[in-house]
């Protein structure tokens, strides 16, 4: 009964006016004099945080707050694959015949989560994570992986909660939400990270592409681009954020990767850091 309250709660709020509400309000400069209880309320670690915090022009500006470049090494060894933000694993496994699973007993398809993208059979049977940020990650997103960004997917949708009550509340949730697809290409196989959008999540940006505008308040429509000239991505290099937290999803194609033997399902991990190891390609 709790759970259908719920679901019907969250069914008739409007979600995505609310989200861009909050936004705009984050980033007034008023909005600054609520960044201390941000900080006390998600006990956050002051101490990688680029600059002080009185600098901060609003909340949103404390949201999307650069860290030292010493906080977050990125792992050089080309043939690593690094996590693209600070989070937790809350699935991660093999695409068994094009599903994912997105909870206990929940699961939804590929195609779905890309959309019906000509790229989706590249990934049939492929690996995949799951990576929930909550309200005090560092919410800049980084390549996992050197390589070249050909072509980008706008998915517009709803904005329902991605924290563990709405994964489980909401059967096929990430391929309900709004969503921005990056496919970056690589010497070792092609890579889908899949930005998903929530409640409160003003907007979602990408660093290569001004022109992409996600939840702006009219009516969009699925935007898929294609760069005449790929844009070159080095792994650890800003890629895109979060205005306000979400979800990353990685799409690895098959026999691409195999998973570092300390990275499970339910660990925090932080951008950076490595993840799994590609698995170097035969030459024909």
């Amino acid at each position: 009964m709790k759970d259908r309250v719920s679901r019907f709660f969250w069914k008739i709020t409007p979600k995505n006016g609310v989200s861009r509400f909050v936004g705009s309000m984050a980033k007034k400069r008023f909005s600054r004099h609520f960044i201390p209880f941000y900080i006390k309320k998600f006990q956050i670690d002051l101490n990688p945080v680029k600059k002080p915090v009185d600098q901060f022009e609003s909340l949103l500006d404390f949201f999307v707050r650069e860290l030292n470049a010493e906080a977050r090494p990125i792992d050089t060894d080309p043939k690593k694959v690094t996590s693209p933000v600070d989070g937790v694993i809350t699935q991660m496994g093999k695409i068994e015949e094009g599903t994912i699973i997105q909870a206990k007993g929940i699961s939804y398809r590929l195609e779905d989560l890309l959309a019906g993208d000509s790229k989706t059979d590249q990934f049939f049977n492929g690996q995949f994570a799951t990576i929930y940020l909550s309200p005090r990650d560092y919410h800049r997103i980084h390549s996992p992986i050197s390589g070249e960004i050909e072509s980008l997917t706008y998915i517009p949708g709803n904005l329902y909660p991605v924290n563990e009550s709405g994964v489980r509340l909401f059967p096929g949730l990430f391929t309900q939400n709004e969503r921005v697809i990056s496919y970056i290409d690589s010497e070792f196989g092609q890579v889908a990270l899949v930005k998903v959008g929530a409640t409160n999540v003003g907007s979602i940006k990408v660093t290569y592409d001004q022109e992409i505008a996600t939840n702006a308040g009219r009516k969009q429509q699925k935007n898929k681009k294609i760069y005449p000239k790929a844009i070159r991505m080095k792994k650890g290099e800003e890629l895109g954020r979060f205005e306000f937290g979400s979800t990353v999803i990685l799409i690895f194609e098959p026999n691409m990767i195999n998973w570092l033997p300390n990275i499970s399902k339910g660990i925090s991990i932080k951008m950076g850091q490595p993840i799994a190891e590609v698995i170097p390609r035969k030459k024909d």
